[in-house]
């Protein structure tokens, strides 16, 4: 008898596993949807600080903004370039481009966080940098 009662359990783990095995899934497809948000936030941010960086130099420069501008699309390697220009602005505020003043470069990307089909998160990633304009 103890043999028939061993033999009656032997797909009692694999039943827990197909019980499980969903919500495991779930839960590392949700670890690597955020997962790639938060890459794409950092590369956001790297690339307005580069921005910020290249205008607060490019004072004398013929085009500054344009300086700034090419300096966060070029820093930006992980993120799709026609997507992170429109939301992309250099403003040297209401002085411009003086030595002293200061120069806020700010963009935004989208982001989505698709879990098996459904959307559950999205919006706009958000960045923005002010250095002194030297």
């Amino acid at each position: 008898t103890m043999k028939r009662s061993r033999d009656n359990e032997s797909g009692q783990a694999l039943v827990e596993f197909a019980l499980v095995a969903p919500v495991l899934f779930l839960i590392l497809f949700a670890i690597i949807q955020f997962g790639i948000a938060f890459k794409n936030s950092v590369a956001l941010t790297d690339a307005v600080r580069a921005g910020a960086r290249k205008a607060a130099v490019s004072r004398t420069a013929a085009d500054p903004t344009a300086a700034a501008t090419n300096a966060v699309l070029g820093a930006a390697t992980d993120l799709d370039k026609s997507t992170l220009s429109n939301g992309l602005t250099v403003d040297p505020g209401a002085n411009g481009w003086v030595a002293g003043g200061s120069v806020t470069v700010s963009a935004q990307y989208p982001y989505q966080v698709n879990i098996l089909g459904i959307v559950v998160a999205s919006g706009y990633l958000h960045s923005t940098t002010t250095e002194r304009i030297e």
